[in-house]
């Protein structure tokens, strides 16, 4: 058991210093205007080694029989995954940087629409920033999509909120028979009282959408959203269904709905999802806040349920990964 433990820390590390030295050789040969075909052998041979890898790795993984230690070791081998699928190569040896339908003009476009009064606001100028030593332009594409996917997840966390503190699900919540946590409980308290084994269940679904979205649909030939791609977007599960298990809708669209749309109604669509987005965070944090600091929002003092623990803590109200 030990020997295995020591294989996974070895292999994980190298795979971080792989990764965090082709990154330094991108730089390097944007720096230097190099040939990027080089680089781009390197890293398909990096990919395949990587890919051996995780298939030792995970069989060295589920040699354990602590169930809890197999989730927390594919939650990390996931995020690992996830930081080097992001790994792209300009498509273009020729450009400096990559190109995203102007960058900061798309920016500033977008901010007029979505509220003609404010207009563009940007006071710590995160839009003038080169993240992770990339272009302006990647970073420009990296808020965009953060933006994005986190006012889809206030959204369902606005909706799951309310359902949570008015709807009793009837039937057993386990197969042991448990049943729902009372609406009684505020929804945090409530996350604190369903099983570990629940959660951990949770946060792998999570952690496997968060994987699939950064590959930006590249088995499809689609760009990501760094590199020039369309932010937001979310693959279909296409070759998920081929190569591992059927899945009936997709997450993004799952009903085709927007397939006929035009372009200007698809536009005006995506205004439209990052208002209620931004909308919606205010809102589930307007919820935690209220339940967390009595009075703080005066609007839900009459609704609000007061909660001792830690809202921000995964798995128990006062819980921490490293204990």
């Amino acid at each position: 058991m030990q020997a295995d433990a020591e294989y996974v820390k070895s292999h994980a590390e190298y795979l971080y210093e792989a990764e965090k030295s082709m990154a330094e050789m991108v730089v390097t040969i944007k720096e230097n205007n190099f040939n990027v075909k080089t680089l781009e052998n390197n890293v398909d041979s990096l990919n395949n080694h990587v890919g051996v890898l995780q298939e030792e790795i995970l069989s060295k993984i589920i040699r354990t029989s602590d169930v809890t230690k197999v989730m927390k070791s594919s939650i990390f081998l996931t995020s690992l995954v996830a930081t080097a699928t992001a790994f792209t190569i300009p498509t273009n040896p020729h450009l400096s940087s990559t190109t995203l339908k102007g960058g900061k003009a798309d920016l500033v476009a977008i901010a007029e629409k979505a509220n003609p009064i404010v207009k563009f606001f940007d006071p710590l100028d995160l839009s003038g920033q080169e993240f992770w030593g990339d272009s302006n332009d990647a970073t420009i594409g990296f808020l965009r999509h953060a933006e994005i996917k986190h006012g889809r997840v206030a959204m369902f966390a606005f909706v799951g909120y309310c359902v949570q503190s008015n709807v009793h699900w009837p039937w057993a919540m386990t197969t042991a028979g448990d049943s729902f946590p009372a609406t009684s409980l505020s929804p945090e308290a409530q996350w604190d009282a369903i099983p570990e084994a629940a959660k951990w269940q949770i946060l792998i679904v999570i952690s496997f959408l968060e994987l699939w979205g950064e590959q930006s649909g590249a088995d499809t030939g689609e760009t990501h959203y760094m590199r020039g791609g369309k932010p937001g977007k979310f693959p279909t599960f296409d070759l998920f269904r081929k190569t591992v298990h059927p899945v009936p809708f997709n997450l993004f669209d799952p009903f085709n709905f927007s397939k006929n749309k035009s372009a200007a109604q698809k536009e005006a669509g995506l205004i439209k999802e990052i208002n209620n987005g931004r909308l919606a965070q205010i809102g589930i944090m307007g919820f935690m806040a209220a339940d967390k600091v009595p009075g703080s929002v005066p609007l839900l003092s009459a609704t609000a349920r007061h909660y001792d623990g830690d809202a921000m803590a995964p798995f128990t109200a006062h819980y921490s990964l490293f204990n």
